[in-house]
């Protein structure tokens, strides 16, 4: 079997405000707080779910939203400026989300963005499962599908120099529908980014064991940036950002207060335990995307 190089994942946990420079300075200072590097192993790096503008007015994402794309910096001077930190820091930096237009102008795509170290996006994915619910929080009724509209694809990327890390990407709410994951796994997902902000109550009673259930039935590394604290609209996040490895097992928590947290991960670990356990092989059950 080909030996695959060791890898760096980092979560960032933020509490994000409505105003973009205030979100883009934090992101820069903990990026400037990531640990040494001196093996020059690879580093992906994880934004959580609203990480450029979150809990903002009804129409703060429609005003953000930019085309998808790094082709003009005028149109697209934030995908630009994130495209910039990944360059500046040589890292894999995957954007939680980040609104992008649709052809609603009366709703934007929650896209997850993928920056390779070279500065160029390389992979994206929109949001396809909408937190619509009633939660007996502060916030009350959450009714995401009003200013967003779902997407209509599955990502995985291939990172590295041997494209040795296959990522899975999704969101959020995501996690609650296997399906998806089940379909990651059969194209060779080896990694799955959940960038997420969950709310206090529902991240209380399921938050660690849906991520652990993520890993363990796939069999891949889960890392799970997070926002958490309390935001500008009063609304409640969880935190507790997340990784774990193909057995279940929480290799990094990042409690409740904004930072960052990391693991050193072997790839080698999610392809042996897939042939001692072949889950792939032993699964009679396949889902649709409908």
């Amino acid at each position: 079997m080909i030996q695959q190089q060791p890898w760096r994942l980092i979560a960032l946990q933020l509490n994000s405000q409505p105003d973009v420079a205030t979100n883009l300075a934090a992101i820069a200072q903990l990026l400037g707080q990531l640990p040494d590097n001196s093996d020059q192993r690879p580093q992906l790096v994880v934004l959580p779910e609203g990480a450029l503008c979150f809990a903002g007015g009804e129409d703060a994402n429609l005003q953000l939203q930019e085309p998808l794309g790094l082709q003009d910096e005028t149109a697209q001077p934030v995908q630009f400026q994130l495209s910039a930190l990944a360059k500046k820091f040589g890292i894999y930096l995957l954007v939680g989300t980040f609104p992008t237009t649709t052809s609603d102008p009366k709703r934007f795509a929650a896209s997850s963005l993928l920056f390779s170290p070279q500065g160029e996006l390389i992979a994206d994915y929109q949001k396809i499962h909408l937190f619509d619910a009633l939660i007996s929080d502060g916030t009350g009724q959450y009714l995401e599908s009003a200013r967003t509209m779902p997407g209509k694809k599955i990502t995985l990327a291939e990172l590295g120099a041997d494209q040795e890390l296959k990522l899975g990407m999704a969101v959020c709410y995501d996690m609650r529908f296997p399906g998806l994951f089940q379909a990651l796994a059969r194209r060779g997902m080896n990694v799955l980014a959940l960038p997420s902000a969950f709310t206090t109550v529902t991240g209380d009673a399921h938050w660690h064991t849906l991520l652990r259930a993520r890993a363990i039935e796939t069999q891949s590394f889960v890392i799970a940036p997070a926002q958490t604290g309390r935001h500008q609209n009063g609304r409640e996040t969880y935190g507790h950002s997340l990784i774990i490895d193909p057995w279940g097992r929480i290799l990094a928590d990042a409690g409740t207060a904004p930072g960052l947290i990391y693991a050193d991960i072997d790839l080698m670990q999610a392809s042996e335990l897939r042939e001692r356990m072949p889950l792939l092989h032993h699964n009679r059950f396949l889902s649709e995307f409908l």
